[in-house]
């Protein structure tokens, strides 16, 4: 019975905080303890309530999660997002991947019934800019759950000589917390340490192959990189699926853009911006776009015209290409 204490106690305490996460990962510690115990009426009973439970909580809004603490709050920043596939710029081959997860993920519950684990481990690989942490954010909006980036400077940095240790709390997080997880500028992490065989880096590497390969499917665990070529080539077969993100077309380069003027580019002619364009990110693009709304407005004007968009877009070229 003091077991049960323990666990009864533990389901108050993250009832009173809000942490619904913690509260059914306790509650199916009580199923499997039931379980054990050959009550396996009780214990499905309870697996139906947590289960019916969640997907309630999934449906129509955010899921309610405590903020981070102790240990865990030094590690990772979580956000809510609220930007929809919609508004993803890419190309219709990444954009149809980007789908393939999410309805895996949705029938998350169909698959692993069947013994198949939904996507869950992604590796997100292209240059600055070109969506991958906005791809994350997408995938926390249509999932309704949290987005916890995980603060890889403090892993490298202050915990040095501990860090294995807190990547073990960060995983521990993914089997009891829903969550995407992002592990941003993941090439700090995951670079080729084969010079360094038994230095604190490739033992800090080979700690993470350990946690990818059994992360729970409970959450999303997304690495972003900018250099995928000097990636640890014992990584790619580790995750699920690789999505490749490039510098967007004129086409779409376009549609960037006019998704952030909104009004003010409404009529304005953007036909062959393309020798503008090349070779700016999205990220790139949109600064172009606040530029050029800026400068409109604050001449007392209401749309930006084509010229605007040239001077604006010639200066962000001149300053990131050099």
């Amino acid at each position: 019975m003091a077991g049960l204490g323990q666990h009864i106690t533990a389901m108050v305490r993250s009832h009173a905080s809000g942490d619904d996460a913690s509260f059914y990962s306790v509650a199916l510690q009580v199923a499997a303890r039931e379980a054990k115990a050959g009550h396996h009426v009780l214990a499905n009973d309870i697996k139906t309530a947590v289960d019916a439970s969640r997907e309630r909580d999934s449906v129509g809004k955010i899921t309610t999660l405590a903020q981070p603490r102790g240990e865990l709050a030094e590690l990772v920043e979580a956000t809510h997002p609220a930007v929809q596939l919609r508004e993803l710029v890419a190309p219709t081959e990444l954009v149809a991947q980007i789908k393939q997860v999410l309805a895996e993920q949705r029938q998350r519950k169909n698959l692993l019934e069947h013994g198949f684990a939904p996507a869950h481990r992604l590796l997100l690989e292209g240059p600055p800019g070109t969506g991958k942490t906005m791809t994350a954010a997408v995938l926390a909006t249509e999932l309704a759950v949290p987005m916890f980036t995980v603060r890889l400077d403090s892993l490298l940095s202050k915990f040095m000589g501990e860090t294995a240790s807190k990547l073990r709390l960060v995983f521990d997080s993914v089997a009891q917390r829903r969550a995407v997880y992002l592990f941003d500028e993941f090439d700090a992490l995951g670079a080729d340490r084969s010079g360094n065989d038994v230095g604190e880096a490739r033992r800090i590497l080979n700690s993470f192959l350990v946690f990818l390969e059994e992360a729970s499917t409970e959450s999303l665990v997304l690495a972003a990189t900018n250099h995928r070529s000097i990636l640890d080539k014992a990584l790619f077969r580790r995750f699920d699926a690789v999505l490749t993100y490039t510098l967007p077309d004129a086409r779409q380069a376009t549609a960037v853009i006019r998704a952030r003027l909104g009004t003010l580019a409404s009529g304005t002619s953007m036909a062959k911006l393309g020798d503008y364009t090349t070779g700016l990110s999205h990220a790139e693009l949109v600064k172009a776009a606040e530029t050029a709304a800026k400068t409109v407005l604050m001449r007392g004007d209401t749309k930006v015209q084509r010229d605007d968009l040239i001077a604006a877009l010639t200066s962000r070229r001149t300053a990131s290409l050099g």
